[in-house]
């Protein structure tokens, strides 16, 4: 069986592109797979793609590169909708929601076409227009699953399952524990609450200086970041690390991972803690942490509101101080994170598609 994930760049550091390039390997031992990428921004994708999964983009957006056609939208479109005309594959994997659309109006019908899904769609008019004539909505989150539910009610809405996203192959990384260390990473977004994660470790580390925050990633957030570092004197605490293809890598030296982040997926970085069995501090709510981990059990999650900062603080002195509570912890997150194995989430994509495929026959019939 032919598989293809249609991504809008392979060549970022997103945590969904990770997602994809996890899942995409898993299913080449026993596929033939082939992630295609809208666009190529730099010379090699930031994560490595496994050798048996074939990658090829369709529109070069390095700054130096050189076009027939004008840059802009009107080259990307062009190469999108030929690429989608000619599709020959048994399965086309969308995983935005502009691209969802664009298959659902161009992909051959006889390719099952799947929209790959981990937040509610920006522009929510086109979906509720083509999404119909797609096979399957897979939503990476409850939340995320009862969004287009409620978006394509109606008799011609395509099936909405939540299939989780798959982590790296093992083995994965392992924290000691030992360190005293608490690690961030992701995009710095506006939203993203990184400016909270220092306020509160700097009340934390007011009273146990020797523990160390280290932020990986970067963004437009940067700037603003280390500014109120150095407003709150805390050069000597918090290091900015800059990006990294092997976040895992880098939470393993960790003793909590802390996530600040709502209202949306927190991404790959909150189950690669999981992988490393840390322990994550985070915010509770209906999306975010909450739809990935169980509080007490692997993680420790505080409430959103006038008192966040202090609460967040509190949470994570609760956890510098108690060593025996961080191992607990550290031990049920590796047992969440075993949810996220590849070849299980893996098994649920072909259990499905193998689904979808025997429904399809039988309309035949």
């Amino acid at each position: 069986m032919k598989i293809c994930f249609l991504v809008a760049s392979a060549y970022g550091m997103r945590g969904d592109t990770r997602a994809v390039l996890n899942l995409a390997a898993e299913l080449a031992a026993r596929h033939e797979v082939e992630v295609i990428s809208v666009r190529r921004v730099r010379e090699t994708p930031f994560f490595p793609v496994d050798p048996r999964v074939s990658l090829r983009w369709l529109v070069d957006a390095r700054p130096d590169a050189r076009h027939l056609l004008p840059r802009g939208q009107m080259r990307t479109e062009m190469a999108l909708w030929r690429t989608l005309r000619g599709m020959r594959a048994d399965v086309l994997v969308t995983t935005r929601a502009g691209l969802g659309v664009q298959a659902a109006r161009h992909v051959p019908r006889e390719t099952l076409r799947i929209a790959r899904e981990w937040s509610r769609p920006q522009v929510p008019a086109p979906v509720r227009r083509f999404y119909p004539k797609m096979d399957a909505v897979f939503a990476a989150t409850p939340s995320a699953a009862d969004d287009f539910t409620r978006l394509l009610a109606g008799p011609e809405a395509p099936p909405v399952r939540v299939v989780p996203d798959a982590l790296a192959p093992e083995p994965w990384p392992r924290s000691r524990m030992d360190n005293r260390i608490v690690a961030a990473g992701g995009r710095w977004l506006p939203g993203r609450s990184f400016d909270v994660l220092v306020r509160a470790f700097a009340v934390a580390a007011d009273k146990r200086p020797d523990w160390r925050l280290r932020l990986y990633g970067g963004g437009p957030e940067e700037k603003r970041l280390r500014a109120l570092v150095g407003r709150l004197d805390m050069h000597n605490n918090v290091y900015f690390m800059g990006t990294t293809s092997d976040l895992p890598g880098e939470f393993a030296k960790a003793s909590m991972v802390a996530v600040t982040g709502q209202g949306e997926s927190p991404g790959m970085a909150l189950l690669e803690a999981l992988a490393c069995g840390v322990p994550v501090v985070g915010f509770d709510g209906p999306r975010g942490p909450a739809e990935f981990v169980t509080p007490g059990r692997d993680s420790v999650l505080v409430p959103r509101g006038e008192d966040e900062v202090t609460a967040y603080a509190s949470a994570l002195l609760g956890l510098i101080d108690d060593e025996r509570r961080r191992m607990v912890l550290a031990a049920g997150a590796l047992q969440a994170a075993a949810g996220h194995a590849a070849p299980v989430v893996a098994g649920h994509w072909e259990a499905l598609i193998e689904e979808l495929r025997a429904g399809r026959r039988a309309e035949r019939r």
